[in-house]
Parts: structure tokens; C-alpha cells; sequence
């Protein structure tokens, strides 16, 4: 067999005798992982023909993502992982690939004139916001940042030694630098599963800027827009078979495909000041009103995701194919989506199709969407993809035993010592703690994900009936 060619730019012109001069940033995207690949850099590239919107993607937690694609110029292969095979394509849409701990590169990234767009998917504990889009002050991190920006917010000079370590702080000190350089106005775009993601930013950065001046506040509210996203495509993480596979599809040696699934969609609402690429070129969608898209996105995929994350992981499963084709899985899978769409407006949505479609993609087990990896972080995705339905169902006069199912999952996974790595887990033990025994009162873990579910004695009693199944 041939060996395969090391990915990169000068190679990819050599193969295809075309130009490939990295595009000249004006998005920077904050949160450089597998998701970003196969999506907003995904529709980037399929609409940039001019080689106009380069991405300059910086990493969150570790600079592992930024150091393999640097190697490869911002260069990688999207996989698209179908039911009846592969194909693979070469995304150029990621200009630089950065360290997020570097922060003065990321600072003056955000402050060049010619960005026009900062995109976010960081996931919904990566804000560090509380539930009303307040600083998590109990964060020690953002604690921390608080006070960073106390001291160093008011100068004429941004000093960046020992700078913030939470993304939000560090975006809004990109955004101070932007404003001292009068740099113009720029679109903030949540790409993560929440509710009014838009608005949910916005409300965190203003909070945020309390501490800093009233010159930065008025910027954010006059020149920054910010939009919101509901974005829909399964990418798992990338294991060596699919490096193994790449290079046999397409000779390139890639130290880091991406695989996703052939479905994709993108909904955004709100300005883009600065101007935008043509994304709905390749299929994103602008309207005025996001929130029922977002919405039956967050209940029907996400929620399914996270009820098969623990009940069907206490099942033995490892995959959401696997879980799927457990007829007790799937019939729990039903049964909370009949109490999410009760909630759900019934026009404009086509909720039945989007169920079966829905099934169709979680049954591709080519696809390997590790549970795991799904119940991460596990609280905040409980509280906006599962606590809403089980509060409507209670407030409608129903039990709510879907919804309930998936967190008694959670708590049977907490009692086990068997849930997934959390940013919550501090909270988590505690909880435990003062629950004390398994057989004691679930109120305290309750109160970590909702305080108004755990204030609801009927939804206790739904979700403690439904503890049997994992018995």
C-alpha cells in the first residue's frame, strides 16, 4: 500500500492545481473541536468560493486540536459517515489554528478590523452562567476572573499578564480591545445547545461588564449583536479507524479527521453587522423567530440524547445505535417525545417527520455516538433539555413519566458513582452526601439540576416511581 501524504497546504494545490492560499480571517470561533469541523466551518467552506471568511479557531481547555490541524495548515478531512458508506472532503476553511490559552493572539484577533464575527460552541457549562444568565460566582474560576477584571479593566493600557481563564471573560476583553481600537461593530454568535442562546450571551457579557467600564457596556449595547443559533449535526469523537479510513479514502496521512453524518441544519436569527458569509447557500436557514426550532431541537434530539445517556447506558449500552435498538430504550424514547411535542407549537414544525427522522439518524450505527460522551456535564444539559417537560407536564396535570425516567437515570448513575465527568460534580457529591443512603429522599440532586423541580413534590414523586426501572 502507498504510504499516505502528509496533509497540508502545498500538497492540496499540488493535487489540485488550484490556488490554496489560507482565506483572510474574519470569523474567530472560540471552542476548536470535532462539532466546529463539521459544522460552522463545514458551511463556511461550502459557501466561500472567494476564499473570503477565514476562521482563526481557537481551542478551550487543551491545545491538542490546535497543534495537530496547525500542522496541517488548518487542513482536515469531514467524513460523512452514512448508512451505506463514506465519503470524505477537505475543509479550508480554518485559516489558523490557535492555542486558546494564548490569549493576546486571541485579543488581537477580535480587535482586527476585519473580523466581522465571533462564533462560540464551548458547550453549556463553558459559560459559567447561572440559569438567568448571571456569573456562576460559586465558580471559582470566575471568581477569580471578577476580579481580574476589577483591577484591570479601568486603564489606559490592557495589561494581559495572568489573564482571565474563563471564555467569556476573555471574550469580553477582546471585545474592550476592539472597542479602544474602534475597530466597528461585530455579531457574537452562540452555536450551543440552550435556549435563547443569543440573549442568554448577551445577558452574561452585560453582567459581566459591570466590572469593568461604562464605555465597554454601551459598546455592547449599541455595536454588538448577538445571535441566536440552533445548530443540529451528530459528530462523534474521532478514534484511530477513522484516521485509518481517511487515509484510505483519499491517500492523505490526516492526524485529525472529523466524522459526522450526512443530516445537517442551521438556524440563525438575528444581525450581522459586519456582513456574514452566504451560509444559506448551503442550507442554513434566517428567521425571525428561532425559539420553537431551538426549542424542538433541545427537547426531541438533545433530551433523547441525554435520557439514552444514563437509561440506556444502565441498560449495558455503549452507543446511541445500540440504545436504539433496545425496544425498552426505544419505547422510553417515545413515550417523552409525546410529552415533549404536547409542548411544542404544532404548526410550522412537521414534529412527525422530524421524530422519524429523528430514529432514521440514531439508528445509523455506523455513526458511534458514544453515551458517554453524552452525558457529560450532565446537569446543565438535564436542566434545559428534561426539567422544562417534566415542569409542563406538572403543570398541565400529568405525570410526566418520560421526563421523569431520565432523571431518575441520572440520580440512579449519581448513586452508582457512574455518571460521565461534570463541571457540576462539587455539587453533585454534596448533593449526594446530604441525600445520605440510596433509599433517601432525591431532593438535594433534584435541587442541583432545578430548585423549582425539586420544590414540586408531585415531580419528586414521579421521578423517585421512576427509579423501579433501574432497580
Amino acid at each position: 500500500m502507498t504510504p499516505a501524504t502528509p496533509l497540508n497546504r502545498a500538497e492540496l494545490a499540488r493535487r489540485t492545481g488550484a490556488d490554496e492560499t489560507a482565506a483572510p480571517v474574519r470569523i474567530v470561533h472560540l471552542g476548536l473541536g470535532a462539532f466546529h469541523r463539521a459544522h460552522q466551518a463545514w458551511y463556511t467552506d461550502a459557501v466561500d468560493e472567494n476564499r473570503e471568511w477565514g476562521i482563526a479557531a481557537y481551542t478551550g481547555r487543551s491545545p491538542q486540536a490546535a497543534e495537530e490541524i496547525a500542522a496541517q495548515d488548518g487542513l482536515y478531512n469531514l467524513v460523512v459517515r452514512a448508512v451505506n458508506g463514506d465519503s470524505a472532503s477537505v475543509i479550508r476553511s480554518i485559516s489558523r489554528a490557535v492555542d486558546g490559552g494564548d490569549l493576546d493572539d486571541l485579543v488581537s484577533t477580535i480587535a482586527a478590523a476585519p473580523t466581522a464575527i465571533i462564533t462560540l460552541t464551548i458547550t453549556e457549562a463553558g459559560y459559567r452562567l447561572t440559569a438567568d444568565g448571571q456569573p456562576d460566582e460559586s465558580d471559582e474560576q470566575v471568581r477569580s476572573d471578577l476580579a481580574w477584571l476589577d483591577a484591570n479593566l479601568g486603564g489606559d493600557k490592557l495589561d494581559l499578564t495572568d489573564g482571565p481563564g474563563s471564555t467569556l471573560v476573555r471574550l469580553l476583553v477582546g471585545l474592550e480591545a476592539r472597542r479602544r481600537a474602534n475597530a466597528g461593530p461585530i455579531a457574537v454568535v452562540s452555536c450551543d445547545n440552550m435556549p435563547s442562546n443569543g440573549d442568554f450571551i448577551r445577558s452574561g457579557l452585560l453582567a459581566l461588564a459591570e466590572h469593568a467600564t461604562p464605555e465597554l457596556r454601551a459598546y455592547l449595547a449599541e455595536q454588538v449583536s448577538f445571535v441566536s443559533t440552533s445548530i443540529d449535526r451528530i459528530t462523534p469523537k474521532t478514534v484511530q479507524d477513522d484516521i485509518d479510513t481517511v487515509a484510505e479514502l483519499t491517500g492523505w496521512a490526516d492526524r485529525s479527521p472529523v466524522v459526522t453524518e450526512p443530516f445537517s441544519d442551521w438556524v440563525l436569527s438575528g444581525e450581522f453587522p459586519a456582513g456574514r458569509p452566504r451560509w444559506e447557500d448551503a442550507g442554513a436557514r434566517f428567521v425571525d423567530d428561532i425559539e420553537p426550532f431551538e426549542t424542538r431541537k433541545l427537547w426531541l434530539l438533545n433530551g433523547a440524547h441525554t435520557l439514552l445517556a444514563y437509561a440506556g447506558a444502565a441498560r449495558g449500552h455503549a452507543t446511541v445505535a445500540e440504545a436504539i435498538a433496545d425496544p425498552v430504550c426505544r419505547g422510553w424514547v417515545q413515550e417523552f417525545w409525546d410529552e415533549a411535542v404536547a409542548h411544542l407549537p404544532a404548526e410550522g414544525l412537521d414534529l412527525d417527520t422530524y421524530r422519524a427522522a429523528l430514529l432514521d439518524r440514531f439508528d445509523n450505527g455506523r455513526i458511534q455516538h458514544k453515551l458517554a460522551q453524552i452525558g457529560m456535564d450532565g446537569v446543565t444539559k438535564l436542566r434545559v433539555r428534561i426539567a422544562p417537560i417534566l415542569l409542563a407536564e406538572r403543570a398541565a396535570g400529568r405525570e410526566g413519566e418520560g421526563a421523569a425516567r431520565a432523571l431518575a437515570a441520572w440520580v440512579q448513575a449519581v448513586r452508582a458513582g457512574n455518571v460521565p465527568a461534570d463541571r457540576a460534580d462539587e455539587k453533585v457529591k454534596a448533593a449526594a452526601s446530604e441525600a445520605g443512603a440510596s433509599d433517601a429522599s432525591i431532593v438535594p440532586l433534584l435541587a442541583v439540576v432545578d430548585p423549582t423541580l425539586a420544590a414540586d413534590a408531585g415531580a419528586v414523586a414521579a421521578v423517585e416511581a421512576r427509579l423501579a426501572d433501574f432497580a
